[in-house]
């Protein structure tokens, strides 16, 4: 699947997650994403402040990401952090879903979260990350459903912190599930062109990493 530079980066959330990261490097990223007109920038939500800034006269989204990385926070603390985000000018949540209540069958735990993120996030588009590597496929289609009835608009394959990352199977598996009513966004391990390529070519509407000049630079 041949995608050029300009059509490959729209498709592209320019990913800065790691816990070490300072102020240059955030101002790097967003640099980065407005040459390359980067779908967004996705941050930890005390840099979504700095980014929403500097991204105020661009068409790049300020995204952040919620319960991140583990889910493993209560509703009401997601609740919180989502809010506070959005005053800070986020346009996109990416939240993680409640893992450990969709592993033990506790579904309206696991819808309810996701539906106090969502209307938090007060009509800008929530992710449900998933977090693929610790289902099974019939955990993974429920988890597409609960969060499709709880008004999420997209399904986030992982936090890129698990055991693996987005796999071309797990994709093709959503998208059968979800039909076209929702996004894909496929993150986690996807480090080059032909990665992001055969992403989209499965069924993906959206691409998270942190290697994304690389794969606009190369056609690896």
């Amino acid at each position: 699947m041949h995608i050029s530079n300009y059509k490959i980066a729209k498709f592209i959330d320019h990913t800065l997650l790691i816990p070490n990261i300072v102020l240059e490097d955030i101002r790097k990223i967003c640099l980065d994403a407005m040459e390359y007109n980067f779908a967004g920038v996705c941050v930890n939500p005390i840099w979504i402040k700095e980014v929403s800034r500097m991204l105020s006269n661009s068409n790049v989204l300020p995204i952040t990401v919620i319960g991140f990385p583990l889910g493993a926070t209560t509703t009401n603390v997601k609740v919180f952090e989502t809010q506070e985000a959005i005053q800070a000018g986020a346009m996109e949540i990416d939240m993680v879903i409640n893992i450990s209540a969709l592993i033990e069958n506790n579904l309206e735990i696991v819808k309810n979260d996701i539906y106090k993120v969502v209307q938090a996030a007060a009509g800008k588009p929530v992710k449900a990350i998933i977090e693929t590597s610790l289902l099974s496929n019939r955990q993974k289609i429920i988890a597409c459903k609960l969060a499709q009835e709880a008004g999420a608009s997209f399904i986030k394959t992982s936090t890129g912190f698990s055991v693996s990352g987005a796999k071309i199977e797990d994709i093709k598996l959503i998208r059968h599930t979800i039909g076209d009513l929702m996004g894909i966004k496929a993150s986690g391990g996807i480090r080059t062109r032909k990665d992001a390529a055969n992403m989209l070519e499965a069924g993906a509407n959206r691409i998270g990493s942190s290697a994304s000049v690389f794969i606009c630079e190369t056609n690896e």
